[in-house]
């Protein structure tokens, strides 16, 4: 599976986890946070996509281990 795939969710699960920290703080302050609401909810549908992009690959490549028996061999 491309690295590139992985490398996105994880940036973007980055991403969120910031976003919700600051909007935590934000809420704390008394200040209205609807608009970064929606940009962590466009950002979650991102992840789902990625995740379920991730997942085709997964079914398309074969396994490291595809066709082999324990210690390598194919019988």
């Amino acid at each position: 599976m491309p690295d590139f795939t992985r490398r996105e969710i994880e940036r973007v699960r980055t991403q969120v986890g910031r976003h919700r920290k600051e909007m935590l703080q934000l809420q704390r302050a008394g200040i209205r946070t609807a608009s970064a609401e929606a940009l962590l909810e466009r950002m979650l549908t991102k992840i789902h996509g990625l995740c379920a992009q991730r997942d085709e690959l997964k079914k398309i490549e074969p396994g490291h281990n595809k066709g082999k028996a324990l210690g390598g061999r194919r019988w």
